[in-house]
């Protein structure tokens, strides 16, 4: 008995220990079986306290007065299945008749404590049926990503959802991006995730960065262009234009429009293309649009419209040619100048880390969730790297990128630097790497050379 007793000691200190320092090997030990057994157990009494019941029938009633039985009890959404996961439980439920997805939603706040999970959210999968997502502790303060993500052509896995998911960025579904995030709000790093991410990828990667090339040229081994200052980013924004026209004439000559080439045949972009004449798709960072947007003389005024036409007419028309837009800044607003909202209405996909101004968040989401305006204001200081991302659906997720140093990024770029294509059309702006730390010297071809 003593023994027995001591071991339950262990046991116990051994779980109050692992919940303190490792919460997630805490989860996959004793917190899944504890939270199961949980649910399980309080789940009647749960879904009549948060008013998720619904009154038994007629028919069950005149059953019960015919037969002289006990009034039949209100019924509570069926568990069509609860499935452990690495961060959590994932709860499927069967609505009754009467019952909407918006219950469930508006009860998550409640399930969260009634079931003593650290957070709770529902999404509604087909019609009757919703999937409730549990999380048993904070999966986005110590961020690790599953060992094994979904992997296809143009998606990338670059940060952690609260519920325990994947956020992926999928070019395919997603053209093109809009990133915000005051200074030392955790930018950079789901910029380094991104581009890590798409290293691996058959894809041709085109930098803007105007803070000389600091945040981009230690990657520079993996893309095909840079550039460095707006005057060079002008001229590779022109040339990009060139090779979205080129594409679409080749998309047309490969089209052959006849009554025998059946519908599904027919190329509209890139991906219809046979693969051997598919072009190398494109992905253009822009790492702070602003500098792109501000000038202080005429001529820099025309070289500011001049890049924002070109910027509009890659978000307006690039997709179908394989030309996707990644867009960064800490502020994106009517101030910077004409035709800035429109670019904003094509960049379909919203995250926001940490803003200054509830304005700054606007920008992000006040087309698309007040919800998600309010979540971007919330964010602490200390928790560099979470951020909001939504997209024009009006959905929305609390999200963190795993940490990725500089030093990371580039190696990931340095081994997978054999898979730079070399674009004809951007070979004036492929990045020069003779540079030694005594010389300064171009970032690419074309960019004037600094003293």
């Amino acid at each position: 008995m003593a023994a027995f007793t001591v071991a339950l000691v262990l046991i116990v200190a051994a779980a109050g220990l692992l919940r303190w320092r490792r919460p997630a090997w805490y989860w996959m030990t004793f917190g899944v079986t504890l939270a199961s057994l949980r649910v399980l157990i309080r789940y009647a009494s749960v879904m009549d306290a948060c008013g998720l019941t619904v009154p038994p029938s007629r028919w069950r009633l005149a059953l019960a007065r015919m037969t002289n039985r006990p009034v039949p009890e209100s019924r509570s959404p069926r568990i069509l299945r609860l499935r452990p996961t690495r961060t959590g439980l994932v709860l499927r439920l069967g609505l009754r008749p009467g019952q909407d997805a918006f219950d469930v939603a508006a009860a998550s706040d409640r399930l969260r404590h009634s079931f003593s999970m650290y957070g709770v959210t529902s999404r509604e999968l087909r019609s009757g049926v919703v999937e409730v997502r549990m999380t048993g502790y904070d999966v986005l303060k110590r961020v690790q990503m599953p060992a094994k993500v979904d992997t296809r052509p143009m998606r990338v896995p670059v940060a952690l959802r609260e519920d325990g998911s994947v956020h992926y960025r999928d070019y395919r579904a997603v053209p093109h991006a809009l990133t915000l995030g005051a200074t030392e709000s955790g930018k950079s790093v789901y910029q380094r995730n991104l581009v890590a991410g798409l290293a691996p990828m058959d894809v041709a990667l085109v930098g803007i960065d105007c803070k000389q090339g600091v945040e981009l040229f230690p990657l520079a081994r993996r893309f095909s262009a840079l550039a460095d200052n707006p005057d060079t980013a002008a001229e590779l924004l022109d040339a990009l234009v060139s090779r979205m026209e080129g594409i679409y004439q080749l998309i047309r000559a490969e089209q052959r429009i006849t009554a025998a080439v059946p519908d599904a045949e027919i190329a509209a972009d890139i991906w219809d293309l046979p693969d051997h004449l598919r072009p190398v798709p494109v992905v253009v960072l822009v790492d702070e649009v602003a500098e792109l947007a501000l000038f202080a003389s005429k001529d820099e005024e025309k070289r500011r419209d001049r890049i924002i036409t070109a910027l509009v007419r890659l978000a307006q028309l690039g997709r179908a040619a394989g030309i996707y837009l990644e867009i960064c800044g800490q502020r994106f607003g009517s101030e910077l100048g004409k035709g800035i909202t429109m670019l904003r209405a094509q960049l379909t996909g919203r995250t926001a880390h940490r803003v200054n101004d509830e304005t700054s968040a606007n920008m992000a989401f006040g087309d698309i969730s007040p919800d998600a305006v309010l979540a971007a204001i919330q964010i602490p200081a200390e928790l560099r790297g979470l951020a909001i991302a939504g997209d024009s659906t009006g959905g929305w997720h609390r999200i963190r990128a795993p940490h990725t140093s500089l030093r990371q990024a580039a190696n990931t770029c340095n081994r997978h630097a054999d898979r730079t294509p070399d674009l004809p059309e951007l070979a004036p702006f492929r990045p020069e790497l003779t540079a030694t730390a005594a010389t300064a010297v171009p970032l690419s071809k074309t960019a004037p050379a600094t003293a």
